[in-house]
């Protein structure tokens, strides 16, 4: 898989300011207040940041936490884990494999058959339903931003 590697300022000229804040600087959106939470369609979310698809709407589950969560990556491969105790408590940070961007946290409560819970910001990611065109190469799509 290519690396994408950009500057902050790049990032910066890409991304709007509150996925910059999480996807950049590892930043956390609020629970219940953001777009997937709740979402039940059918289809694979993508890094918002460079397209990557992450997790299958299969895999989903209601874990009453706020945000949407995953029993699994789409591929083992496509999302990385790292030791984060930045709160002082030990947690695992997983970040995109092509572009490392933030995504969110993953934990050892999720249902089976694999026991996780990949607890992700909706911020990071960019849903595209089953049948339909890629997320493209991601971050920076203004008609995607601009809205109504």
């Amino acid at each position: 898989m290519d690396k994408v590697i950009r500057t902050d300022d790049e990032w910066r000229a890409l991304l709007p300011p509150e996925r910059f804040r999480v996807l950049r600087r590892a930043g956390t959106e609020r629970p219940f207040d953001n777009e997937y939470w709740d979402l039940d369609a059918d289809g694979v979310y993508h890094c918002f940041a460079c397209g990557l698809p992450l997790f299958d709407s299969r895999t989903k589950f209601e874990s009453g936490t706020g945000w949407p969560s995953f029993r699994e990556p789409v591929a083992p491969e496509n999302v990385l884990e790292r030791a984060d105790v930045t709160l002082g408590v030990r947690r695992t940070e997983a970040v995109c494999a092509r572009c490392e961007s933030h995504l969110g946290h993953v934990f050892e409560d999720g249902p089976p058959p694999t026991g996780l819970r990949y607890c992700m910001n909706s911020l990071a990611l960019r849903f595209v339903p089953r049948g339909q065109a890629g997320a493209g190469e991601g971050a920076g799509s203004p008609e995607e931003e601009a809205g109504p």
